[in-house]
C-alpha cells in the first residue's frame, strides 16, 4: 500500500490489493445521481474512528456526494475532545439512519459486532466497503481495505481519497490528523514510521494548527476528571510475576466512580495512558465497568507480550500492542481471565 505521493503508507505490502482499491474505487463512482450513503463508525468512538469516518465524510462531499449520514450504534454522545471536529454537521443518531442506503462505508470497526444495532445495514441493497487497519479484522464486507500495517484507519482513508482523485483541505485535514494523532500516541507509539510523519507534513501543509489540535484532544481534562483518576490510580496493582515476569499493573473503574465525580464514560478513555507508564510493567490494562457485570476492557504491552492474542482469546481484538475485549463478572474476574491468557501471548516463544 501506498500513499498519495507514492511513499510506503503502512510499512509493509500485505494490505489491500489493486484489485481491492479499484473496486471500493468503482462502488464510489457507480453511485447514482441521488445515492444515499451511510458512514458507520464502531460503538464509543475514538479518534480514529470519528476522525477517520468524518474526514471521509467530507471528502466525498468535495467529489458531490450530498446525501450522507454519518453515525455509530448507541447513545449519540461525542466525547468532549472532538465535539470541536469539521463535518459533526453530518452525524445523525442510530435510530435515523438511513435504513436502505445505497452504499455503506464502515471505519475502524475489526467485526460486524462493533457495529451493534447497525450491523444490519451490512446487508442491504448496496455494497458495504470495510476501511480498518486491525489484524484481527474478519472480513465482514463485500469490500475489504484493511492494512494491519498501517498506524491508523484515517491512513486507509487518506489513500482512497487520493485514489478517488479528492484534494486535502483543512477540514478533511483536521479529521484525519486527529485519526492520526490518537491512534500513534502523538507519534510516540511503535506504529509512527517515517510514512506517518510524511502523512501528517501532508495533512499539516493545508494550514491546520497541530498545537491547538493537541491541547483540545489531549490536555484538556475537566478537573472532576483529575479527581476521578486520582482515585482510580490509587488502586492500580501491579504484579511483577505475571506475565511469566515481564510485569502487569491493572486498575479499574466503576459506574459508581464516575457518577461520584459527575463524569462521563468516555473520561476513562485517556486513563490507560497513566497506567501504561509503569516500569516495573510491560503489560498494562484498565478495566471499566460499562453494566452490572459487564466491563470494558483497554490493554497496552511494551513489546514482550502480544496483547491482540489475549484479546481475541478472551472475545476481542486489536493489535499486538494495543488491544481490547468486553469482559463479565467482577473486575477482578476479568483480570483472572487475562492472567490465565497472558503465558500463551508471549512475543517470542514460538507461537507469536
Amino acid at each position: 500500500m501506498t500513499g498519495p505521493a507514492g511513499v510506503p503508507a503502512g510499512g509493509a505490502s500485505d494490505g489491500p490489493g489493486e484489485a481491492d482499491w479499484a473496486a471500493a474505487v468503482a462502488a464510489i463512482r457507480g453511485l447514482p445521481a441521488d445515492g444515499r450513503v451511510l458512514l458507520i463508525c464502531h460503538v464509543n468512538p475514538d479518534g480514529d474512528a470519528l476522525g477517520s469516518m468524518l474526514g471521509f465524510a467530507l471528502g466525498l462531499r468535495r467529489l458531490g456526494v450530498r446525501r450522507l449520514q454519518a453515525t455509530f450504534p448507541g447513545p449519540p454522545e461525542v466525547p468532549e475532545p472532538f465535539r470541536g471536529m469539521p463535518g459533526l454537521d453530518l452525524l445523525v443518531s442510530e435510530a435515523d439512519a438511513d435504513p436502505e442506503p445505497d452504499l455503506v462505508v464502515c471505519f475502524d470497526a475489526a467485526g460486524a459486532s462493533r457495529l451493534g444495532g447497525l450491523a444490519d445495514r451490512l446487508t442491504g441493497p448496496g455494497p458495504a466497503l470495510v476501511l480498518d487497519h486491525h489484524a484481527s479484522n474478519t472480513g465482514f464486507g463485500d469490500v475489504n481495505l484493511v492494512d494491519p500495517a498501517a498506524a491508523a484507519t484515517s491512513v486507509v482513508a487518506e489513500e482512497l481519497l487520493a485514489r478517488l482523485g479528492v484534494p486535502l483541505d483543512a477540514g478533511i485535514a483536521e479529521c484525519l490528523y486527529v485519526a492520526l494523532t490518537t491512534d500513534t500516541g502523538s507519534f510516540r507509539f511503535e506504529a509512527t514510521t517515517p510514512a506517518v510523519h510524511l502523512m501528517a507534513a501532508r495533512l499539516l501543509a493545508t494550514g491546520i494548527r497541530p498545537g491547538d489540535i493537541s491541547r483540545r484532544i489531549f490536555d484538556s481534562r475537566p478537573f472532576g476528571a483529575v479527581r476521578l483518576f486520582g482515585e482510580v490510580l490509587g488502586r492500580a496493582r501491579l504484579e511483577p510475576a505475571a506475565a511469566a515476569g515481564h510485569g502487569l499493573v491493572w486498575t479499574y473503574a466503576t459506574q459508581d466512580d464516575l457518577a461520584r465525580h459527575e463524569q462521563r464514560p468516555y473520561v476513562l478513555e485517556a486513563l490507560i495512558d497513566s497506567v501504561r507508564c509503569t516500569a516495573e510493567a510491560d503489560v498494562s490494562c484498565v478495566v471499566k465497568q460499562t453494566g452490572a457485570a459487564e466491563w470494558a476492557v483497554s490493554m497496552r504491552s511494551k513489546g514482550a507480550v502480544d496483547v491482540s492474542r489475549v484479546a481475541v482469546a478472551l472475545g476481542g481484538g486489536g493489535h499486538r500492542f494495543a488491544a481490547g475485549f468486553t469482559g463479565r463478572g467482577t473486575a477482578e474476574d476479568v483480570v483472572n481471565s487475562i492472567r490465565a491468557v497472558l503465558p500463551g501471548a508471549l512475543i517470542g516463544d514460538g507461537t507469536s
